[in-house]
């Protein structure tokens, strides 16, 4: 049943008025100053504005020659805040005491109209805070609130108008000056989106910004009197380029806040509980298309931080939208999954932060669509709510002449040039000689400390420390180690390989790991303990394993993961008492580790290189939810102007790409080779290698590409699986396998294509023709390119109801490791 627009609109207001009864935010400081006035008066009846012609020594007017005028012919529609203004004929200001330090709003009212001795259209002035220009040759003639944010570090706010001319002055209806929640800009995580710059935007609560736009997309227009920090978000209609590629979504659920992503003072839950999606329903638009917005910000190459508000209103369940966000026509996150950012709770509010330049014509142009990840059945993409702040200036404690000024920037520059060249040299005179002079340290059995990580050999204790991703990564101590092996019992041993043993344990406060304890000569030893560390404190992902902690004392490498209930992928498809796996439950672990791998490749500028994907560096949790294990082989990815990594050949045999040995050339193309195998694995449940067998049959991907092209795959087929299968799911799962373990790393897809494939095959599974091979329902071509997938399907993105926020709680060990010859 279709809605009426505007009843949908008061339905969601009278929602917004049920919201007001939760609590508010108070500010420490909090100046509310209805200025030229002698009355206090309220401002949409939740606000108190004090007079500013308090008696001498109360007010805040640090001079007495400013006027206070009256609206002689008010208006009845007009607020009774706007009758009444301050002129400031020959300059003047408001001083307020600051007791908190950090970031505040500052809001100036500014209401003109025309009184027996001042016309207030014809004001033209300055506004300064603390000295900093803000406003220069402002004048206006309709009704203008103007909002600055910005870090105060002193005990005194002053704001000063100050007139353009000689004949003119300024003048101000209203004053608000109030403190900003303690996490409100944050210096941390905001991405800058500029073409060829670095790509985090440091200092923001530095800046002084100023509001210049505010939008609940998809909703109605919020005044101040539904939102904590009373604000006005207008709505996006007038902003969107082209309405018919979205339609509004809205629900009638408050927001779940529960993980720390946003708060209601970030945004009001009116503006997360709407949003515009795509409209799919609209046949004159592509099957592939952006919702896009412009907003006009007058200032050409300027700098803004764009706030964006996201919150999954639309999906039925978890790990269902994947979309990108573009800015400005570049792409500024790719792959947006929700669920993940949400630490997956549905519905679950938060935003995103990036600085980005106006174009030329002083445009912001803002837009969302459909990623490469996105389920074809469920392409979409989504927004809630959108800021939009000019970035002024730094803010300066202190006014330094332009001559000293420039003088110290040449002595700064000398000096810094000059240590830097100094310590140039010293690196390289350092370099040298331990080229020249190599220690044999690195040939004794012992372990050489982990300097780089500043650890201690004393350390008794457990430290813990925030990374600048966000997570908590442990250093642990080697006695809580071995409190929690049992002093490293070999009963609690649960694999051997190249790096050492590997025990089940526990931490003091119970929680169950895998500890990975390296041995002395050990092939791998120092490199793989390096990479590991380093891989994994820069990544996070729900279907990545994660490091829980490290220990280098007392000659120790010692690294700890979270324990995998499940364990390996391949002890639940063959050579073990476990019971296997479901078609479905296999397709799904193939889905939740290209996830995983995906995230490797792509999750960074150069991105990451398994080279040792496997059936045994696939874990499963309780839930069988797969997650990619093992970095200690992984390789930064090719810079942008290159197409590989020249490293000698690392791997595991059956799985390694043949391109990658004999070139000696690494590319992400190589672990997409060693994914297909494992495909492969999973559909026959047979090892990559099996000598046993007569020659024909050792290699399972020659094997099983040979009965591929005779179109026999389906006999060997793993029989506890073979009935399950529907012909046209095999198809596609066999020419996505096929296609990985092409010859030639060109003629392979990439892990995103590999992907969307396997989502495909699922739905297949779960809604294609039972009897018919012939595939009807879409493809991805061998270039990669995506064409029109099935209209409808079941959910291949599962919740899996384990609760988690993509930090498992158990896991079992690395199960390369499981073997007794490793690598």
């Amino acid at each position: 049943m279709a809605f009426p627009k505007n009843l949908i609109q008061t339905l969601l207001f009278f929602f917004s008025l049920l919201h007001l009864s939760l609590a508010s935010f108070t500010p420490t400081d909090n100046y509310l100053i209805n200025s030229g006035s002698n009355t206090n008066t309220s401002f949409f009846t939740i606000r108190s504005f004090l007079s500013d012609s308090s008696k001498p020594g109360s007010s805040f007017l640090s001079t007495d020659r400013s006027i206070s005028i009256s609206d002689p012919n008010p208006s009845p529609d007009s607020p009774a805040l706007y009758n009444t203004a301050r002129v400031f004929p020959i300059g003047g200001s408001y001083k307020f005491q600051v007791t908190t330090k950090g970031t505040h709003f500052i809001r100036l009212h500014f209401a003109p109209f025309k009184a027996s001795s001042f016309n207030l259209r014809s004001a033209k002035f300055r506004v300064l805070i603390n000295g900093f220009s803000v406003m220069n040759s402002f004048s206006t003639s309709s009704v203008v609130v103007k909002e600055f944010i910005l870090k105060i570090d002193d005990p005194v706010l002053e704001i000063s108008f100050l007139p353009s001319k000689a004949s003119g002055f300024g003048f101000v209806n209203a004053v608000e000056v109030f403190s900003a929640p303690n996490d409100y800009i944050m210096d941390q995580g905001t991405k800058l989106v500029i073409p060829n710059s670095a790509q985090i935007f440091s200092n923001l609560s530095s800046q002084v910004l100023e509001t210049v736009h505010r939008i609940n997309v998809g909703g109605s227009k919020l005044t101040p009197f539904n939102d904590t920090l009373w604000r006005t978000w207008v709505v996006d209609d007038n902003y969107l380029l082209l309405r018919a590629a979205a339609r509004r979504a809205w629900t009638t659920h408050s927001p779940n806040y529960q993980n720390g992503g946003a708060t209601r003072e970030i945004a009001p839950d009116n503006v997360y509980m709407t949003a515009q999606e795509m409209d799919r329903d609209n046949q004159e638009l592509q099957a592939r298309f952006n919702i896009s917005w412009g907003f006009q910000v007058d200032e050409k190459r300027v700098l803004h931080l764009v706030r964006l508000h996201f919150c999954d209103i639309v999906s039925s369940s978890l790990n269902q939208l994947y979309f990108n966000v573009f800015i400005n026509e570049y792409l500024a996150y790719k792959d947006v999954d929700l669920s993940t950012l949400t630490f997956h709770v549905l519905a679950s509010p938060l935003y995103i932060d990036f600085v980005a330049e106006s174009d030329r014509s002083g445009m912001l142009r803002i837009s969302v669509g459909p990623s490469d990840l996105s389920n074809p059945a469920r392409v979409n993409a989504l927004l809630n709510g959108v800021e939009i702040m000019r970035i002024l200036s730094p803010v300066s404690s202190e006014v330094v002449s332009g001559k000293r000024n420039v003088v110290w920037i040449v002595v700064g520059s000398v000096l810094g040039g000059f240590v830097f060249l100094s310590l140039f040299f010293l690196c390289v005179l350092c370099l040298c000689r331990r080229k020249n002079n190599k220690t044999r340290s690195s040939e004794s059995t012992g372990w050489t400390p982990l300097r780089r990580f500043r650890g201690s050999s004393n350390s008794r204790t457990t430290e813990r420390t925030v990374s600048s991703s966000g997570y908590h990564t442990l250093r642990i101590s080697f006695a809580e180690l071995q409190s929690g092996t049992n002093n490293f019992d070999k009963s609690l041993v649960i694999g051997v390989g190249g790096f050492g043993m590997v025990f089940k344990g526990s931490l003091k406060d119970n929680t169950k790991v895998a500890v990975k304890r390296g041995s002395p000569g050990s092939r791998q030893g120092l490199p793989e303990f390096l990479s590991e560390i380093t891989i994994l404190s820069k990544i996070r992902h729900r279907h990545l394993v994660s490091l829980v902690g490290y220990c280098e004392e007392q000659s120790e490498m010692i690294l700890v993961y979270e324990y995998m209930d499940k364990g390996p992928l391949k002890s639940h498809l063959y050579g073990s008492s476990n019971p296997p796996l479901s078609w479905k439950q296999r397709l799904e672990v193939c889905i939740g580790a290209a996830r995983g791998l995906h995230y490797l490749h792509t999750g960074s500028s150069q991105g990451i290189i398994h080279r040792d994907i496997k059936s045994t560096n696939i874990l499963l949790d309780n839930n069988y939810v797969a997650k990619v294990a093992d970095f200690g082989l992984s390789r930064s990815g090719p810079c942008i102007d290159e197409t590989h990594v020249s490293t000698g050949v690392k791997g595991s045999f059956g799985y390694l790409d043949p391109e990658y040995f004999r070139r000696q050339q690494l590319t992400d193309k190589s672990d997409v080779y060693s994914f297909g195998v494992v495909l492969f694995e999973v559909l026959c449940a047979r090892p990559a290698v099996d000598p046993l067998l007569v020659r024909e049959q050792v290699n399972l991907a020659e094997w099983a590409i040979e009965w591929q092209r005779k179109g026999m795959l389906d006999q060997i087929v793993d029989p506890n699986i073979a009935d399950e299968i529907k012909p046209c799911s095999l198809k596609k799962f066999a020419e996505t396998a096929e296609k990985c373990c092409a010859d030639y790393g060109v003629d392979r897809p990439t892990i995103g294509d590999v992907l969307w494939n396997l989502e495909h095959v699922l739905q297949l599974q779960e809604s294609g023709p039972l009897n018919n091979p012939e595939e009807v329902y879409g493809d991805v071509t061998d270039s990669g390119t995506a064409r029109q997938g099935p209209s409808s399907g079941s959910n291949t993105d599962r919740d899996y109801g384990d609760g988690t926020s993509g930090i498992i709680s158990s896991s079992q060990v690395f199960s390369q490791l499981m073997t007794n010859a490793g690598r």
